[in-house]
């Protein structure tokens, strides 16, 4: 089936402002709340949200064969169960109900007002219910970075990570979108010249700028996918800032990895963006310093050529810009990730997240978290305001954006934007 969608000549009869994340081209997916308090799947088209539900049901996609509640859901799961097809038909379909050319929706003045809203008048949701969270580490710039503050410069990889997309398994019951805020955790941490651990809010709270890919229903238990196979499994991306608590990390970590320093919070942009919608963007991966196992090896462009920029926003006062990275700088890319994902035989199912882990590229205004920017806190970085930031104080804003661009089409991501609040305390 074509990738009608991506025509870069089509225009939409919706209004798109010139540097929209959400021109025709893209169509992501996403959940929201309506001004009748009614839960939907919908898409994006400049800055107004449409109605999929109500679309499916006034006969749009009467051509498809699809469930008659298929979009009538409070999460996205079940539509990206039915795969790939289903997926590229919608979005084709979509792109052509909204084309400038085609007037059927265009002068129908009833069915606009039960398809289209403001964004004013929705409330985004979390997109997929997410029965697992894996986070990668697979950024090299970003694992020699943190290797080389905590251990030897000199051997600043551990002997595996250039033979296995690292990984472990996170927490999936605080996955949050985007405009929900956290609280500083608590935990143990290890004071420098102590000798037994103390309890208390975490002092370095840190984003981690990342990028989560989203699965349909893959494999069953036991059955590997094979890595030529495995971009069928993934409906879309997210933004993903995985927030850490670095001196909780830095006790809790060994032996077995991060816990308490990374399950207080993920959050994520609201709109999955569609593999397809960034087939045009498809850059080279980095070259492996080493020989990689056959499971683990690819042909073809499979990463993607995504700038990405963080912002620090104190309370009251303008944002101030920290990072610009590129997703294109990691070195596993997702193909890898979730071909050794499951090569033991783990089962990956629809609405599984997994995360690139943090992207920092090859300068320093390209790292992707305050450990690497500020250098363990050596070296603050100043905010607009006049301030300093060696990590997040509380009631910060941190801003992720995305966007792809090439030969004046942008596809884009939106944001993820979360509040850092004080320690909770019951009222």
């Amino acid at each position: 089936m074509s990738l009608s969608a991506n025509n870069p000549d089509r225009k939409s009869w919706l209004h798109v402002d010139k540097n929209s994340d959400f021109p025709i081209q893209n169509i992501p997916f996403g959940v929201f709340l309506t001004r009748d308090d009614i839960i939907t799947i919908g898409t994006r088209i400049g800055d107004t949200a449409i109605d999929l539900g109500a679309l499916h049901q006034l006969g749009y996609f009467d051509d498809i064969p699809l469930t008659d509640d298929i979009f009538l859901q409070d999460t996205l799961n079940d539509f990206i169960a039915d795969g790939r097809k289903t997926w590229r038909a919608v979005r084709n379909k979509i792109a052509e109900i909204f084309d400038d050319n085609n007037d059927i929706l265009k002068q129908n003045k009833k069915h606009k007002e039960i398809v289209l809203f403001r964004l004013d008048e929705i409330e985004m949701q979390l997109p997929v219910q997410i029965g697992d969270f894996t986070d990668f580490y697979s950024s090299i710039e970003h694992a020699t970075n943190v290797g080389s503050m905590f251990r030897d410069p000199e051997n600043a990889l551990l002997p595996n990570w250039l033979h296995i997309p690292v990984g472990y398994h996170g927490r999936s019951s605080s996955v949050i979108p985007s405009g929900i805020p956290v609280h500083r955790p608590q935990g143990q941490t290890l004071p420098g010249d102590a000798t037994e651990p103390v309890f208390g809010p975490s002092k370095l709270v840190d984003f981690e700028l990342e990028m989560a890919f989203i699965t349909t229903a893959a494999n069953d238990l036991g059955e590997p996918i094979p890595i030529d196979e495995a971009e069928e499994y993934i409906f879309g991306l997210v933004l993903l800032n995985d927030w850490s608590a670095r001196d909780i990390q830095k006790w809790e970590y060994v032996p077995l990895g991060p816990f308490l320093a990374k399950s207080f919070a993920s959050s994520i942009s609201p709109w999955i963006v569609t593999l397809d919608a960034l087939e045009p963007y498809r850059v080279e991966s980095p070259k492996p310093k080493t020989n990689q196992l056959k499971y683990l090896k690819y042909k073809g462009k499979k990463s993607y050529d995504i700038n990405l920029e963080v912002s620090i926003q104190p309370q009251g006062a303008k944002e101030t810009v920290v990072s610009n990275s590129n997703f294109k700088y990691m070195y596993w890319n997702m193909v890898q990730q979730l071909a050794h994902h499951t090569v033991n035989g783990c089962p990956v199912n629809s609405g599984d997240m997994m995360g690139s882990g943090t992207i920092s590229g090859p300068t320093p205004e390209s790292y992707g978290s305050m450990l690497e920017l500020t250098w363990k806190g050596e070296n603050p970085i100043k905010m607009a305001d006049g301030s300093e930031r060696k990590f997040i104080n509380d009631n910060d804003t941190v801003i992720m954006r995305g966007y792809c661009e090439k030969e004046g089409t942008r596809i884009g991501f939106g944001e993820v934007s979360t509040k850092l609040l004080p320690v909770f305390k019951k009222k």
